[in-house]
């Protein structure tokens, strides 16, 4: 037996139903998705928060970078390279205080210091 086409209002009430189908199912796939993102960040934070408590120390740099590494390689992200450590400023030479004058018998004002003190 041959098939008979759909009308046009058949094709348009079932593509619509599709759509609406597939909607659900993509929503339902990014709730579940996010529900499962915010229990295991509550679980970090439970975490995070018992060491503080604890006093247990923060984390190296290393594992944080060993950390980020394997989420970017997990998700196929690029994997920027790391940065160079910056070089280390040069530190001024400490400069004394000026010595403050005591009395005006220490200030000389003799032309030769004068002179001495222009050139």
């Amino acid at each position: 037996m041959a098939s008979v086409p759909e009308s046009a209002p058949a094709a348009f009430t079932r593509a619509g139903q599709d759509a609406v189908t597939f909607s659900r199912r993509v929503a339902g796939t990014a709730l579940a998705r996010s529900e499962r993102h915010r229990n295991e960040n509550r679980e970090l934070l439970k975490e995070f928060g018992r060491r503080r408590l604890s006093g247990a120390a923060e984390p190296a740099p290393s594992a944080l970078r060993g950390a980020a590494r394997r989420f970017r390689a997990a998700r196929g992200l690029p994997m920027p390279a790391e940065p160079v450590a910056p070089e280390p400023v040069p530190l001024r030479p400490e400069i004394p205080p000026e010595q403050t004058r005591t009395s005006e018998e220490d200030e000389d004002f003799s032309q030769s210091r004068i002179m001495s003190r222009d050139s």
